[in-house]
Formats: structure tokens, sequence, C-alpha cells
């Protein structure tokens, strides 16, 4: 299946995430913030990344500006998965050159379709 790369402050939610990539068959990478995920995504070049919003030092957003908009990375698409729940956050995630939007709690179908989708 797909190399994933999870990036998430919180170690309950790598927990959930890398533990739904597993059952489904995907293989997965994780990082704690912005900064380390950008590392390791240069180093690793995942299939795809889940990418948090609200981290320390640098946030997903900009995480993802910077992963999009850089040649080694841009082709690797990002899926922001956040409790950012307001319209406007996921337009400024799109913005950022995300290619999808979803919510915490995530819904395991609907994180799967986006992978099946965007790795496809």
């Amino acid at each position: 299946m797909s190399r994933i790369l999870v990036i998430d402050d919180s170690p309950t939610e790598l927990h959930i995430i890398t533990k739904m990539l597993e059952k489904n068959g995907h293989e997965f990478i994780t990082a704690s913030d912005g900064d380390e995920g950008i590392i390791v995504a240069k180093q690793e070049k995942p299939d795809l990344i889940i990418m948090d919003v609200v981290m320390p030092n640098l946030n997903g957003f900009k995480a993802t500006r910077s992963l999009t908009r850089d040649g080694e990375t841009k082709h690797i698409p990002v899926v922001i998965l956040s409790s950012k729940s307001m319209p406007t956050d996921k337009l400024w995630g799109e913005k950022q050159g995300a290619k999808d939007y979803l919510f915490k709690p995530v819904d395991e179908s609907l994180l799967m379709q986006a992978i099946v989708r965007l790795v496809a």
C-alpha cells in the first residue's frame, strides 16, 4: 500500500491515526511538529502527508505551504487533519496547498477515501 507521513504533536492522535493506517495496510512514519515534518518528508519522500494544524514551532498551515512550494516535496499530497473546523480554516488550508481538509475526530472511512483518491 502507501507510505504515509503523519505530522501531529499529540501522542494520542498519532496513535489513533497510525492504528487506522496500519489496519488498512499502509506503512507510516511520524513527526511531532512542522519543522520535523518537513525534514522527514524530504528524507523519506512519503506517498502522502497527514498534517495537523495546531503544533508547536512551525504550525501545519506554514508547514503545508513550505512543502507544497518546495521542488523536492511539492508532488506529495498533503491532507490536513485538524480540530480547527471553521469553513475559513478549511479554505486557508487549501490556499496553503492542501489537497484535502478533514476534521478531528476523523471518520476512518473518510480518511481512507482521501488516501486512495490522492495516492491512486
